[in-house]
């Protein structure tokens, strides 16, 4: 431990923090105490500390500093783990305007792994950020995080809320700190840090990280934001008035989205309407994500059109953040409009952040929801096939269980922290160890999450100060009115929208097509269930056409009507065959025949879709992809491909009179894997017909 003088310790943390700030933040840059505070226990008294504190409080300020003065004592790396590449990006930047050595390891750079452990070996590198997913990875587990363990100065764990399962963002990768915090030597101080913790988030972390606890809550008001929400009626009056209003946003900022649809088919229309935006996701290609903050962080396009995969992390001085539907949780909302007012240059009046709630957010609530932990006896199914079978590769595995790939991963995670099953070079092994399924934990987890989604939904409807009802909900003590939202009357927001404007959304929205792309790849492993497929798919079907997907703004909603499972079978509604019809306009398919997809939920639904098809081309219905086996269910296996093609293969075949060369529309209610289809147009290609193209109501996502 440091015998210095504690005056002598934070003049030297100051000069650190000075050469961290820059030149820009000149000669009287000062610790607040809060943050000397937190420094102190960790560079002095060497101890743990948890810090909850605003986005743009200086929390990395913190962990840099003590770094810096735990290096300068003789102290090993500190290590981060952090959640985001976008996060690790700006903190690298950050440590090197003061002169620490820092480096990444992650998902993106495994070229650069063995130089980095050479580097951390010959004491050449004073911050590694690691990602929680590095945490559980086998040759890092086994042979570099022994290592870390047991020679690192200092351990931070930043957003810090992901450890618990009572947080909004919980990720089981987070679980596996606890091993970490266990095997670390006395002496080695650890911080927690995060900006989303409510009291009861905030209480499980400090009592994971264990003994000696120092917690440093602070006021959540952030003084920069001005909260307001302006709530229209329909999906083209909310896509016009963004459109109306987005110019009059100060600077640059985010839109938010709850799909990646949703990114995609609002920024297409906002460009169309001549504004400079870009449409950015999980999905987005990541030299092009690079691209794209680095343009919104310079101010050189007007927003980015996100999802949450823009969140966490991302440093850049925003005018403001607009969010088309609502996030699960007033937690994580309060994250998202955290990205604006943060940096020196925001307008004399802070940032501005607009919430337009939807019909469909609660469908939408409910969808990721279905996604949660799964019933014990899947669990038990997946540790039974790891014990007799194991160990197996994720793709294998998938082969006899039914559950999709990530939600598999997902429970492996935690199986794995539980100590149920490990991960090795190649899969999972079975440990053998006796485990429970926690069934209460789950669902008290599943309640919590009912009670937030509730908790925004009042965040809506109430009358009283906006940013005050946020700092309750985590459990701000010093929450306060703050007489700048649209309720303390410090916003005014225009809810006007032009007629013009909403003319035009609704003709985007009605304008239906959507691609159906072809399968291109048989699951792996089929082979070991039986089924003679692998590869490249050689007699598949051509791209084909549905009216929307199920997550769309436009027919969207109808066809989620349409379509929920205990909704009426009857014929197609008039507004969907005139979009059926639309579709055929633009797409203009050449076809000799019908086939259809036979439904028991919905035969009158699917018979009238065809027989509709037929009069309007001209062409017959010539037969059916007909349910052969009715015991096996509609849509099982669903949950991932290879359980899918199983169960499809077995349910259905082909009764068709199928002429040698004809062009085939295969027809069917909406699209959820693509297996089914893909199937019919193998067994289509294979009695005869030159092409298969597939057309459906909808597309599931």
């Amino acid at each position: 431990m440091s015998t210095a003088p504690t005056t002598d310790v934070r003049e030297a943390a100051e000069a650190h923090l000075r050469a961290l700030v820059g030149p820009a933040g000149g000669d009287d840059v000062r610790l607040r105490d809060d943050q000397w505070r937190a420094i102190e226990a960790l560079a002095v008294e060497r101890r743990r500390a948890l810090v909850v504190q605003r986005t743009g409080w200086g929390k990395s300020a913190v962990y840099f500093v003590a770094t810096l003065l735990l290096r300068e004592q003789g102290a090993g790396p500190t290590v981060i783990v952090s959640p985001l590449l976008a996060l690790m990006r700006n903190q690298i930047a950050a440590a090197e305007r003061a002169g620490i050595r820092a480096v990444t390891i992650n998902s993106t750079n495994s070229e650069s792994w063995d130089p980095i452990h050479e580097s951390i070996r010959n004491g050449e590198v004073d911050v590694l950020l690691v990602s929680p997913e590095r945490l559980n990875n086998p040759g890092f587990r086994d042979e570099v995080l022994p290592r870390l363990a047991a020679t690192c100065g200092l351990l931070v764990v930043d957003e810090a809320h992901c450890i618990s399962d009572w947080g909004h963002d919980f990720r089981p990768d987070y679980r596996r700190l606890r091993t970490l915090l266990g095997e670390l030597p006395d002496g080695i101080p650890v911080l927690a840090t995060t900006a989303t913790a409510n009291q009861r988030v905030t209480d499980d972390v400090a009592e994971q990280l264990g003994r000696d606890v120092l917690v440093l809550r602070g006021s959540l008001d952030r003084e920069s934001l001005r909260l307001g929400v302006v709530r229209l009626r329909t999906a083209e009056q909310r896509l016009a008035w963004l459109a109306d209003h987005l110019s009059e946003q100060p600077g640059s900022g985010i839109v938010y989205c709850l799909t990646v649809a949703a990114t995609q088919e609002i920024a297409d229309y906002l460009r169309s309407r001549g504004h400079d935006v870009a449409a950015y996701s999980g999905q987005t290609e990541q030299t092009e994500r690079l691209a794209l903050e680095e343009a919104l962080a310079a101010g050189r396009i007007k927003a980015l059109i996100a999802t949450s995969a823009l969140g966490m992390g991302f440093d850049a001085t925003l005018g403001f953040v607009v969010n088309m539907g609502a996030p699960q949780s007033p937690v994580a909302y309060y994250q998202q409009v955290g990205r604006a007012g943060r940096g020196s240059n925001l307008p004399p009046k802070g940032a501005t952040v607009v919430l337009l709630p939807a019909t469909e957010d609660r469908d939408i609530w409910a969808y990721f929801g279905s996604l949660s932990f799964p019933p014990e006896d899947q669990v038990r199914q997946t540790l039974d096939v790891l014990a007799t079978e194991g160990p197996l590769g994720t793709p294998a595995l998938e082969t006899r269980v039914e559950l999709g790939r990530s939600r598999l991963e997902q429970m492996l995670k935690v199986l794995d922290v539980d100590g149920a099953v490990r991960r090795i070079k190649g899969g999972w092994e079975a440990t053998g160890r006796p485990w429970s399924y926690d069934a209460e934990r789950y669902e008290r987890v599943k309640q919590a999450r009912e009670r937030e989604q509730q908790a925004m939904l009042d965040y809506l409807a109430t009358d009283r100060c906006r940013m005050r009802y946020l700092r309750e909900q985590l459990d701000d003590p010093e929450a306060t009115d703050c007489g700048r939202c649209d309720n303390c009357g410090g916003l005014q927001l225009d809810t006007s929208v032009s007629e013009a404007a909403v003319e035009e959304a609704g003709a985007r929205l009605a304008r239906p097509g959507v691609a159906i792309e072809p399968r291109k790849m048989w699951p792996t492993a089929l082979p070991t269930m039986g089924i003679d497929l692998k590869g490249k798919i050689g007699e598949g079907a051509e791209e084909g056409r549905a009216i929307a997907r199920l997550t769309d703004l436009g027919h969207g909603q109808a066809l989620r009507a349409l379509l929920r499972p205990d909704a009426p079978d009857g014929p197609v509604p008039v507004p969907l065959v005139r979009a059926v019809l639309t579709v055929l306009d633009d797409w203009q398919p050449s076809v000799d025949a019908i086939v259809v997809v036979e439904s028991l939920s919905r035969p009158t639904l699917t018979e009238d879709l065809a027989q509709g098809l037929s009069r309007r081309l001209g062409v017959p219905v010539v037969g059916h992809w007909a349910i052969v086996d009715p015991d096996v269910a509609p849509g099982q296996g669903a949950m991932n491909s290879a359980q899918r093609v199983a169960a499809a293969g077995r349910r259905s075949s082909l009764q068709a009179d199928i002429e040698p060369g004809a062009r085939v529309l295969l027809v069917d209610d909406q699209v959820v894997t693509g297996w089914t289809l893909t199937l019919a147009a193998r067994a289509i290609r294979q009695a005869g017909a030159a092409a298969v193209l597939p057309l459906t109501l909808a597309v599931q996502s």
